[in-house]
């Protein structure tokens, strides 16, 4: 194990790697419990290095069987070993091959990183730092090597065997059961991106022409008998590698691409060079097993892992606190992908919701920190919605200011200048400032600067002058580490909608705003727009130019208005939500809801908008969900008041308008044979939320609506969407739903984790008794980190009144179970613990609670690296 109190690490302590890898050649003899794993590393003293320094070699619980150099073996003196680290005090030259023979057992690796068994199956999972638990090595992004990969194994046991790159040779070993492959990548690559896979696995096999006339062989292995459900995976890798050929001008470069699906994951997803190892979520798919948003997700982390190749693989990290440049970067392209695929304002608005949920809220708490971190003490952690999806909005940003050519020929540069790099954040801005030609300094602030910023924008007409004068001031507040602040380079996008509901004009003075794009610059800035012969009504922050809290002197009158004719489809979406927001705010905080006339008014004219489509009415008609209410509240927040303002709303919404949600439901029925393209499941999202506005009050009649959907639906998106209305209510239906749908798929694990994910969420008393209940469920595994996440993750996560209950009850279950878990898989049970991160946010009887509960882990003896630092911060 590693030290449990790891030391600090900072990103101005950077150093080059003393010694250098210039091959690796890996030999695994498979065995459950005692793989041997013998390394000969090709090493090479740094000239950027220290003159004489030692060889340091990362481990994390090896155990050495032998050592030997240029062939010769290492004993007594000349070497240190611990299970942690291997140091040669003086190396005998500048250059030469060291050979390390380590032992593993993938069954016992509970932590499932390094080499483990899951199923059956050999699996690996290295990134950030699993390699070394496979054996000794400068295990770090800025060591770059060529990778060889011999693996034998048991045949009976492992007849597929996998590595990164192409395959070279396979066979028979004469005089044995046992078989071997060998794979080389001919792309040097850091040790992160090493893979292996050996097991009884089942292929489905396609082919790809890159666009100058190669051919890849493509391969999906998942578990035996579920090679059906991969289809839609396979056909979102091929539209992936098209898209990225198109859009970016990134080309495929070995011979095959395969993909694993493996049920015990600790992510989502693992980009490895050639061999994409995929928690089995996002890959398998049928109509009868899968939503809509499962497919939609299947066809996002395919295409993101995919798209690592370029912005992850060939160009890598320079360290870990550069981690944004890969992820963030591939976020904003995967995310681009689906915009391409389905429809962009639609995907723009889910992004964005996605983005306020998780990333504002870990902005505004005490597990804040810039997108590029300044220091860490455990890197696992900062797998976060800052690094990922604000990332994402850093460079969505630079494409908003530079335009789609200047962002082109950014990107291009880039690749260009640091294909084969591990790179850094001032690499790739410096190539967006040089082909731009243009100072981006002030925008690297971004990078650098945690907290989200707050614009506060007032506009005056001036009829007379025909004039509209916008004031905007910014501020960014602090947080962790970073008191004071600068301004940032925020560009706004905008426009100025006249009163016959289309766009004025939008000129400064003599000159017009290209693309609709102003740039706040500085604390406080004026902007004068010229030539209106009517007070217009702004629409501000169009596509979510900026991922920025705005406060503007908007009317509710002005916001109807921007709701009903916004040319920007976000802004209408935008609108309102921010009416819904402010209704919302009063009732949770004096506990009686205002008149909702406007809201009501708004939202008939969306339903009845025959010109709108279909998945962007069940967006604009979704009231903000209970975690961006407490975020607007900001403190002393009581999740109980929140919960019953929202479902007020929620009546008060589906009562006046029940004629209307009636014929929407009716007129958005089922068209055919289920498809899982973008129009279809607009469609049935319309439909769904409909049904679950007519079914909000319990009424017996929309209760047996929903109960003869969930009984004659033909497919999951329809039958789940019924089965989490009837959960909502305390009615027999529910039970026996709940009791059909699992004997209905009880064979089917990623089924049956909706099922514990939708208990998990049900607002009532009981539900922590029930999520007890089913922790001892025999469909329930807490080694399985899909089921931990689907019951007590969702439970912590997505139920706020009953993990944060008065009594501390839902704070000590989960407490408990993170220091239950922390021994066997601590990367879960640091993550189960980050659901406390709003806790400062909560009312003084339940914020004393969750504190009390984040002592008593921190307080623990012998925590892991993972956990222990969660907690820390989170005391603040």
């Amino acid at each position: 194990m590693r030290d449990a109190e790891p030391k600090a690490i900072h990103l101005a302590d950077y150093r080059p790697p003393e010694w250098l890898v210039d091959k690796v050649e890996l030999d695994f003899a498979l065995h459950p419990s005692q793989t041997r794993v013998t390394a000969r590393l090709a090493l090479r003293r740094n000239p950027e290095g220290t003159t004489g320094a030692p060889v340091v070699l990362e481990g994390d619980g090896l155990t050495l069987v032998r050592l030997a150099i240029d062939g010769k073996p290492l004993v007594g003196p000349s070497f240190e070993a611990t299970p942690a680290r291997l140091t040669l005090a003086h190396p005998p030259a500048d250059t030469f091959v060291l050979e390390v023979e380590t032992l593993v057992d993938p069954t016992a690796n509970t932590q499932l990183m390094g080499l483990y068994r899951t199923s059956g199956n050999y699996c690996t999972q290295c990134e950030p730092e699993g390699f070394r638990r496979i054996t000794y090595y400068p295990d770090r992004p800025d060591v770059l090597s060529v990778f060889t990969t011999r693996i034998e194994a048991d045949k009976a046991e492992a007849p597929i065997l996998l590595g990164n790159g192409n395959l070279v040779e396979s066979g028979d070993i004469p005089g044995t059961a046992r078989h071997f492959a060998i794979w080389h990548d001919p792309w040097p690559k850091p040790s992160y991106l090493f893979a292996l896979v050996g097991g009884k696995l089942a292929k489905v096999a396609d082919s790809f022409v890159t666009a100058s006339g190669r051919k890849v062989e493509l391969g999906i292995y998942v578990e035996e008998g579920k090679e059906a459900r991969a289809g839609y995976a396979m056909d979102a890798l091929k539209r992936s590698m098209r898209w990225d050929e198109e859009a970016f001008g990134r080309e495929y470069d070995l011979d095959v691409f395969n993909i694993v699906a493996v049920s015990d994951f600790n992510m989502g997803a693992m980009e490895n060079k050639g061999l994409n190892v995929f928690n089995d979520k996002y890959v398998l798919a049928t109509p009868e097993t899968a939503t809509d948003a499962d497919y939609s997700g299947i066809e996002g982390v395919i295409a993101h892992e995919y798209f690592h190749n370029w912005t992850g693989n060939r160009i890598t990290c320079r360290d870990w606190f550069q981690l944004c440049l890969k992820e963030g970067l591939t976020v904003f392209r995967d995310q681009e992908f689906s915009s391409d695929q389905r429809s962009r304002p639609v995907k723009r608005i889910a992004d964005v919701r996605m983005l306020k949920a998780a990333q504002f809220t870990e902005d505004s708490g005490p597990l804040a920190h810039p997108v590029r971190p300044e220091t860490y003490r455990e890197i696992n952690n900062f797998y976060t919605a800052t690094v990922y999806e604000k990332g994402a909005e850093v460079v969505r940003m630079l494409k908003t200011l530079l335009g789609e050519d200047g962002f082109r020929k950014g990107m291009d540069l880039y690749f260009e200048r640091h294909d084969g790099d591990a790179a850094t954040i001032e690499d790739f801005v410096a190539a967006f400032a040089d082909a731009a030609g243009r100072d981006l300094t002030q925008f690297a602030l971004w990078y650098a600067q945690s907290g989200t910023p707050l614009l506060n924008v007032s506009g005056s007409y001036d009829k007379e002058a025909g004039t509209f004068r916008l004031d905007v001031t910014q501020s960014v507040p602090p947080t962790p580490g970073q008191g004071d602040k600068k301004p940032m380079l925020i560009p706004l996008a905008l426009g100025l909608v006249g009163p016959d509901g289309r766009d004025m004009p939008l000129t400064l003075g003599n000159t017009p705003v290209e693309h609709g794009v102003i740039e706040v610059k500085e604390a406080a800035q004026s902007f004068l727009f010229t030539g209106l012969e009517a007070r217009p009504v702004p629409s501000l922050n169009r596509g979510f130019s900026a991922p920025v809290n705005l406060v503007s002197d908007l009317t509710e009158a002005d916001r109807v208005f921007l709701a009903a004719h916004d040319g920007d489809p976000f802004n209408r979406f935008d609108s309102l939500q921010r009416i819904a927001l402010e209704l919302l705010k009063t009732c949770a905080r004096s506990g009686t809801l205002p008149a909702p006339d406007a809201l009501i008014t708004a939202t008939g004219a969306v339903v009845a908008d025959t010109a709108l489509d279909a998945a962007f009415k069940a967006q604009a008609l979704a009231l903000p969900g209970e975690s961006e209410v407490a975020r607007e509240l900001g403190s002393d927040v009581n999740p109980d008041a929140v919960y019953a303002a929202r479902k007020a709303l929620r009546i008060a919404v589906g009562t006046a308008l029940a004629a209307d949600f009636a014929r929407t439901y009716e007129s958005a029925g089922a068209g055919g044979a289920f498809a899982p393209d973008a129009a279809s499941a607009g469609r049935r999202a319309l439909r769904n939320l409909a049904l679950d506005y007519l079914a909000v009050t319990g009424a017996a009649e929309g209760i047996a609506r929903a109960k003869v959907q969930f009984e004659a639906a033909d497919n999951m998106t329809d039958r789940f969407a019924a089965l989490a209305v009837l959960a909502q209510h305390d009615v027999p239906e529910r039970e026996a739903a709940l009791d059909a749908f699992y004997r209905r798929f009880e064979s089917d694990a990623l089924v049956i984790d909706k099922w514990f994910v939708l208990q998990a969420q049900i607002a009532s008393e009981g539900t922590l008794d029930r999520v007890k209940g089913l922790m001892l469920h025999p469909a329930f595994s807490l080694s399985n980190p899909n089921r931990v996440r689907s019951l007590i993750g969702a439970f912590a996560a997505t139920n706020p009144t009953q993990f944060n209950r008065a009594d501390g009850a839902g704070h000590a279950f989960v407490a408990d179970t993170v220091l239950s878990l922390d021994g066997k898989n601590p990367q879960v049970a640091a993550r189960l613990l980050a659901s406390f991160k709003t806790f400062r946010q909560l009312e003084p009887v339940r914020r004393a609670s969750a504190e009390a509960a984040l002592r008593r882990v921190a307080q623990t003896p012998g925590l892991s690296a993972d956990v222990s630092d969660i907690a820390t911060r989170s005391l603040g």
